[in-house]
């Protein structure tokens, strides 16, 4: 039976240059995004450079009961998931009191509610066989929560802190469940407003590529946490030896408009 890597949000940014990379090493995949054009796109691509089974599914995962749709749906068509890569996601910025309620709603719906249901249901088949890779993908702002991200940085330090527990929980069961994160992407995911800040002026964000190289390596090869490169694994533990009041100042300062 054809065992399969499934990788969500995988129709720009990390999650397609890391499909790509996987193609490459020859796995069998299943794509989960939103936009047919670009999955449609991508899965002919990678079927015709090299000898895979490529599919996709078009899943909004912001949707009550999205989780458990997709996996019924590859329950039903008889796919072997014997990876996951929890990349969909999403982020804004602005002061909490006056962004969108349902936006907040979304990102918490997408970041944490559909990440921990696909976790579950594909992990519990994984213990049950014996082995199985889960990566999630979390952020430097998992360590180094951010005014003006407010949502955002609490979605992302619960992927971190969920992902760390349940590895251990899953210690000498096959399954291997590792937590990547980057700091800033060169993706679509940054609005105007996140690239006028100080943050990406001192901090200029990395590849998609580098990026998922360093992710298909933790999720192949790796345990725990890996955050991409040195200046942001540095940044990752400035909480540590600074104190509260100071290290919010900084942030703070960090996360605003350059002026």
């Amino acid at each position: 039976m054809k065992e399969y890597v499934l990788i969500t949000g995988a129709g720009s940014g990390i999650g397609l240059e890391m499909a790509k990379k996987l193609a490459a090493k020859n796995f069998n995949l299943i794509l989960v995004a939103r936009s047919e054009d670009k999955l449609f796109s991508l899965q002919k691509d990678l079927k015709d450079r090299y000898d895979i089974d490529v599919t996709y599914l078009l899943y909004d995962l912001s949707e009550p009961n999205s989780a458990l749709d997709l996996y019924n749906e590859i329950q039903r068509n008889h796919y072997l998931v014997t990876g996951l890569i929890n990349n969909a996601g999403f982020g804004d910025y602005g002061n909490f009191f006056e962004m969108p309620l349902k936006k907040d709603e979304e990102m918490i719906a997408v970041n944490i509610t559909a990440l921990v249901g696909l976790t579950k249901l594909f992990g519990a088949d994984m213990i049950k066989a014996g082995k199985g890779r889960i990566m999630n993908v979390a952020s430097l702002l998992a360590f180094l929560p951010f005014p003006y991200y407010s949502v955002y940085s609490a979605t992302k330090s619960f992927v971190l802190a969920f992902t760390e527990t349940i590895s251990a929980e899953t210690e000498g069961k096959g399954v291997f469940i590792t937590a990547l994160c980057p700091g800033p992407v060169e993706t679509p995911f940054h609005t105007d407003a996140m690239r006028r800040t100080n943050a990406m002026s001192a901090n200029k964000p990395m590849s998609a590529d580098v990026v998922a190289e360093a992710g298909i390596k933790l999720f192949l090869y790796g345990n725990g946490k890996k955050v991409v490169d040195f200046m942001n694994w540095f940044l990752s533990n400035l909480p540590r030896i600074t104190p509260d009041k100071w290290m919010m100042k900084i942030k703070k300062n960090l996360a605003s408009i350059k002026k």
